[in-house]
This record gives structure tokens, C-alpha cells and sequence, in this order.
């Protein structure tokens, strides 16, 4: 792979640069998610097996020099996924900013899962980083995880439900820890019973007539506690299909119980942005996101 060297250029160019000329979309490892049998599988079929989709720094002759790790979960309402702008495209972006990533292609409606599949996927993922913390060259204390329209639900998910990991498992992954130690909000889902929720999100991912006590587990913004990793949300005030509401109530529930963190909304820009390249205003969210990332210690100036 051809190296360059940069002297002065903007932040935009140079997310620009990495998104469309450094990385391609064959540069990444397949790796699966589940050792054998995926739980919940329907079937054995690749799709009952989800990929992770693995995107490794190089070391530059300092193999013992550690990163953080992005765990990317692409939008698509729970019924597929939004794998270009949501999940290539922010892992280069990613790699720019001197992570790696990993995009989870967790289980969806279109093949036929609902909940709790999606969230055992995302959980999955982040074991497994910190689990391969050594063989990937991560900081197993820099782990996190950014999620996009639906993508965001599930990640405000694995923000919020979370636990400490099985000791007495026989599998190395499940006894690793699934708290991400940060997290990156886009223009979320977040609310499953307001009158500002994705009635669509929560089809796919509820069904039709799902258990009151279920929804209200899935509201997260009614999850948030002391307990929540550092979060940075962004959204645009023209976003109709995913209302910026969802991201007031968790930033707001954030506020409440003081976890550290930024809200960042923008006026323009239609659903489904991604890094909003082009959208004036909006396409900084992704430098904004550097600062914060910059200040919370988990990449360098």
C-alpha cells in the first residue's frame, strides 16, 4: 500500500482523502462473530452466522505500539443494513483518525431476527476486540463502539445493558467484558415507546404486538445511568425519518446522571447522512467528533 506524507490540510480534504483514495473496500479481514452455532440461529446458513468485518492499522515497524478499537454498527431499521456510507466508509474514517474498526454485520428482519439477536451480535463484538487485544494491537481500555439510525439504537443498547463477562465460561470471549469504554450516537434511534419513535425500527426489531415490558427495556433513554461510557451524539434538526428527539432524551437522561458527553445538532442534512460529506455545517460533525475523541484520551491530538 502506497504511504503519504501530509503537511498542512484541512480536516475535511483529508477525511475526504482517507474515505475515498487510501482504503478500499477489499482491505479487511472476514472474521465470524460466533465460534460454531451463533446463539438464536434459525438456521446454519452464513447469515445465521454473523461477520465481523475487520479493518487492522498497520504497525509501521512498532508492533508493540497499541490502539483504540471502533466497533461500527450501520443503520439500515433493523430490516438490513446500510453497509457503504454506514459501515466502509466510517471505518476508513476510523482508520484515519488512528483507530481500527470492526464492522459488525449483525443479524437483521430481512433474514429473519429480531431481538435479542442484534444485541448478542453487537455484545459479541466488543468481547471479541478485547479479547483479541493482543493479537489486533488494541488497548483492550480504548474500546468503542458508534452506531447509526437503527445501528444507534443497538449501540445505545449495548451502552446501557451491559455486563462484566462469564468467568466460568469455556469460551475466552464470553468471559471478556461487553461495556464499551465510549460511544458515538448519529442521528439514533433511540425511544421505542414516544411518540417521536421509529415505528419501523421497532417492527423489525419487536414485531408487531411485542411485550410492553420489552419496549420499555429498549427505551434507552429511560436506561441511562452513572453506570453509561462517555457518549457523543450528533443529529440534524432536518432529519424527518429518525426525529432529533431520540437524541434530546438520551443526551438529556445523560445530563441527569451526569455521564460525560456531547450533543451535537445540526441544521441541515435528510436522514441517513453518514459522514455528510458535501452538507455545509453538518460534515463537521466528524471533526467535532475528533475534539471530543481527542479530549476524552482514547486518539491523539
Amino acid at each position: 500500500m502506497f504511504r503519504f506524507r501530509f503537511t498542512k490540510i484541512s480536516p475535511f480534504l483529508l477525511t475526504v482523502f482517507w474515505s475515498f483514495s487510501v482504503f478500499s473496500q477489499d482491505e479487511f479481514q472476514t472474521i465470524s462473530l460466533w465460534d460454531g452455532k451463533a446463539p438464536e440461529a434459525i438456521g446454519a446458513d452464513r447469515k445465521d452466522n454473523p461477520d465481523g468485518l475487520l479493518y487492522l492499522l498497520p504497525e509501521n515497524g512498532q508492533p508493540e505500539v497499541v490502539k483504540p478499537c471502533l466497533v461500527i454498527l450501520p443503520g439500515g431499521g433493523y430490516g438490513g443494513l446500510a453497509i457503504d456510507h454506514e459501515g466502509y466508509q466510517i471505518a476508513r474514517w476510523a482508520n484515519s483518525q488512528g483507530m481500527h474498526a470492526i464492522v459488525c454485520k449483525y443479524r437483521t428482519r430481512k433474514d429473519g431476527y429480531g431481538h435479542p439477536a442484534p444485541w448478542l451480535d453487537a455484545q459479541r463484538a466488543v468481547r471479541l476486540v478485547r479479547a483479541k487485544a493482543k493479537d489486533w494491537r488494541v488497548d483492550p481500555k480504548r474500546v468503542g463502539i458508534i452506531g447509526f439510525s437503527a445501528g444507534g439504537h443497538l449501540a445505545s443498547t449495548v451502552l446501557t445493558h451491559f455486563d462484566a463477562g462469564d468467568p466460568t465460561s469455556s469460551d475466552p470471549i464470553a468471559k471478556e467484558n461487553s461495556r464499551p469504554d465510549f460511544g458515538i450516537l448519529c442521528y439514533p434511534v433511540i425511544a421505542m415507546s414516544e411518540s417521536y419513535s421509529h415505528a419501523g425500527s421497532r417492527k423489525n426489531l419487536l414485531g408487531v404486538e411485542p411485550d410492553p415490558k420489552l419496549i420499555e427495556l429498549l427505551d434507552n433513554h429511560k436506561q441511562v445511568t452513572s453506570e453509561t461510557p462517555p457518549t457523543f451524539l450528533f443529529h440534524t434538526q432536518e432529519d424527518a425519518g429518525v426525529l432529533p428527539d431520540n437524541s434530546l432524551a438520551f443526551y438529556t437522561s445523560m445530563v441527569r446522571c451526569k455521564v460525560p458527553g456531547e450533543l451535537h445538532v445540526f441544521q441541515k442534512g435528510k436522514h441517513g447522512v453518514g459522514l455528510g460529506l458535501g452538507i455545509l455545517g453538518t460534515e463537521g460533525w466528524s471533526a467535532d467528533c475528533k475534539a471530543w475523541l481527542v479530549n476524552q484520551g482514547i486518539v491523539s491530538p
